[in-house]
């Protein structure tokens, strides 16, 4: 990387490692946390924005990206429920919605009322393009070669055929979308999601996915060839499109919700667990770990 690395990437770097030495700190207790029942569709977000609802899109749903209905009781604090940093992360909880609440919200609900569903379509499906890479190398760091070549297949339709990305034609030709990151990678080869972790704008996470987001960030070509502008524009389009998606979900989520942060927890760690078993794509909610930021207590797709 050039002397000029991107401020606003450094800026990341130090928030992600300054959690990572506190929770080290503070110790891993055991996991083993009970869960509550997983939810009948798998969940997908992080807090600006990470995917989309289908029903933001005039009813029409999309695999991975509408949360589905949860348990009408709240997820309270449990015995062992491996969140050391608590205390902090419920104040970064707390920042997260209320920056949700006066820009990002705001943002998404313009967003969505003056673009055309067909063009945010466009938008999610160039942006997931992008990611391309980063996916594929997961794929074969997992030794998964039918999703990598599936992956490729994906990459190279819709990069020609689908101009850029701009239209999933992939999709509609036997290569369905999935997403993989390097904190799957590492929980397919058995490591432990470490300690929950709340991060500044970027939302739900552990050690384990914290940890893989930086190892991404350096597995993208883009972030050596791509102006630090373009990157930082590619996060903040992610999470504004995937916020626009979600806009009724995740209100009544937290209407819903005795203890918005301790259902998100919940939530976030049964996403992640049907991820790493490849089961988190089935179209029923939102995705924590595609895009950048999301909104307090939330992480883009095409409709296939």
């Amino acid at each position: 990387m050039s002397s000029s690395f991107p401020q606003a990437l450094r800026s990341i770097f130090a928030v992600v490692a300054v959690s990572v030495v506190l929770g080290a700190c503070a110790g891993t207790p055991e996991t083993g946390a009970p869960r509550s029942e997983a939810l009948a569709a798998d969940p997908q977000s992080t807090q600006i924005a990470q995917s989309d609802g289908g029903q933001s899109d005039g009813g029409q749903s999309d695999g991975g990206d509408a949360w589905s209905e949860s348990e009408s009781g709240d997820f309270g604090p449990e015995p062992d429920d491996n969140d050391p940093l608590e205390i902090p992360n419920r104040m970064i909880f707390a920042f997260n919605e209320a920056l949700d609440f006066a820009v990002i919200r705001p943002v998404a609900v313009t967003y969505r009322f003056i673009v055309p569903t067909g063009v945010r379509n466009s938008v999610r499906n160039f942006l997931r393009n992008l990611r391309s890479p980063v996916v594929l190398a997961n794929d074969l760091l997992q030794g998964d070669l039918e999703r990598a070549e599936n992956t490729f297949a994906r990459f190279f339709i819709n990069s020609t055929i689908g101009l850029l990305g701009l239209f999933d034609i992939a999709a509609d030709s036997g290569y369905p979308y999935h997403d993989e990151d390097f904190g799957q990678t590492l929980g397919t080869y058995g490591a432990g999601e470490g300690f929950y972790l709340v991060l500044p704008i970027l939302g739900p996470s552990s050690l384990r996915d914290g940890s893989g987001r930086i190892v991404d960030i350096f597995l993208d070509p883009l972030t050596y060839i791509a102006p630090q502008e373009f990157n930082l524009g590619r996060s903040a389009a992610t999470g504004i499109d995937f916020r626009s998606r979600n806009i009724e979900e995740l209100d009544s989520l937290e209407a819903d919700s005795l203890d918005f942060y301790a259902r998100i927890r919940s939530l976030y760690r049964q996403n992640r667990e049907n991820e790493i078993n490849n089961g988190a794509s089935s179209g029923e909610t939102p995705d924590f770990s595609e895009a950048l930021p999301a909104a307090p207590g939330q992480s883009a797709s095409s409709v296939e």
